[in-house]
């Protein structure tokens, strides 16, 4: 009778027998030591630079949150914890408080959807110190908005943006079932999801010169989005049906309680929509509103409008007017750079420390004097043996 071969055997190659070839560094004072230095000297002049980098952007940043409560008829000082200017390059002496007043219950006229729409606006004057050449961007800035929940970030339906006219029950299942539509109603809202619920909807408008009113810096709002993200965004094929397709409740005001065939189709154009639909992962974020890549913005003083209809204070958030230019490594934040500096810097002193040490008391490579069962007072020292001569490499057996 034949022997049986075994079948589960592994084949006898160096993968499957674990005979590969490895490697292990020896971690020496000779390398170790080296590559701290080696780290500081290459991470600490990177840091300066980035830093520089940041440093040369020219950013106004003014917080208007209490304008409509804090502000006046008239013009008056926004404390100073409000608003932070810097112009790296300026050659003005002096300097002029940023102000701010209110006017109640200004109309104006929807450029998308040609909506008359009312709401407090604020006015802003602020200096500009110095020439600044395009491109220049104009972002919102907002504080504790939490665009990174997990609910909030799936309340979208992507087949709908994308301009399929998909019905309740085709999405009840998915991220729009917390806010789908009307309660009951057969309707949807489109598009629907708390995301586009709860869109930035202050209007900011240009610049305006202060001295000569017919000056005027105009900000661009179309290619404010990223490309990516426009392809995501197509015509709709809903009929402006009430009964099957509504505004989302906050839309009201701009869109009217129901679509029209004209309105229904402007939805996918409104770009500040697009950039508001890419969700932060920071509670605290930014987000483009405007651009101009093509004027140069003169020093002198300016004016905005702003019409606020964005509810901040509801949830203990703020917001913010930014406008900045970049640099070759993009817009103003240090961050990085000084995180550069101080690796690069601990770098160095750790080095510094571990070569006096190495030189003031060195340590032989494999000496086998710093095994724990010769030291005395070690694990092996508490046994039946007694001390260090007392183990059982030393009595030997």
């Amino acid at each position: 009778m034949s022997e049986e071969t075994k079948s589960h055997k592994p084949k006898n190659t160096a993968f499957r027998q674990q005979r590969l070839r490895a490697w292990q560094p020896i971690l020496t004072p000779k390398t170790v030591l080296p590559t701290f230095f080696l780290v500081g000297i290459i991470f600490s002049p990177i840091g300066g630079v980035l830093l520089y980098s940041s440093d040369s952007v020219s950013e106004v940043s003014i917080d208007y949150t209490d304008c409509a409560t804090s502000a006046t008829s008239v013009f008056q000082d926004i404390p100073e914890n409000r608003f932070n200017l810097h112009y790296p390059h300026s050659s003005s002496p002096s300097f002029t408080t940023p102000r701010w007043k209110v006017t109640p219950d200004v109309t104006t006229i929807d450029p998308l959807t040609n909506a008359t729409l009312t709401a407090p606006r604020c006015t802003l004057q602020f200096p500009v110190l110095s020439t600044l050449k395009p491109p220049i961007f104009m972002y919102y800035r907002l504080t504790n908005f939490y665009q990174n929940h997990r609910k909030y970030v799936k309340s979208f339906d992507a087949d709908q943006l994308y301009g399929q006219a998909r019905t309740a029950s085709d999405m009840k299942n998915g991220g729009c079932k917390d806010y789908l539509g009307p309660n009951d109603s057969t309707a949807v809202y489109y598009p629907c999801g708390f995301i586009a619920r709860s869109v930035f909807n202050d209007t900011l408008s240009s610049l305006t010169h202060v001295e000569d009113n017919s000056t005027h810096y105009i900000w661009n709002e179309k290619g404010i989005a990223w490309d990516s993200d426009n392809t995501k965004f197509r015509p709709t094929t809903y009929s402006p049906d009430p009964a099957t397709v509504v505004p989302p409740d906050t839309w009201v005001a701009r869109y009217g309680a129901n679509y029209t065939a004209e309105t229904i189709q402007k939805v996918h154009t409104d770009e500040h929509l697009i950039v508001w639909m890419r969700t932060a992962g920071l509670p605290t974020f930014r987000k483009l509103y405007g651009r101009n890549d093509a004027d140069t913005l003169e020093s002198g003083m300016y004016s905005i409008d702003i019409d606020m209809r964005f509810d901040v204070l509801s949830y203990g958030g703020r917001k913010s007017l930014v406008i900045s230019t970049v640099a070759f490594l993009g817009g103003r934040n240090s961050f990085l750079g000084i995180a550069y500096i101080v690796v690069g810097c601990v770098c160095v002193v750790l080095g510094c420390l571990f070569t006096v040490r190495h030189l003031y008391r060195p340590r032989k490579l494999g000496d086998h004097t710093y095994l724990s069962w010769n030291q005395t007072g070690g694990p092996s020292s508490a046994g039946a043996g007694g001390g260090a001569s007392g183990g059982p490499l030393s009595s030997g057996h």
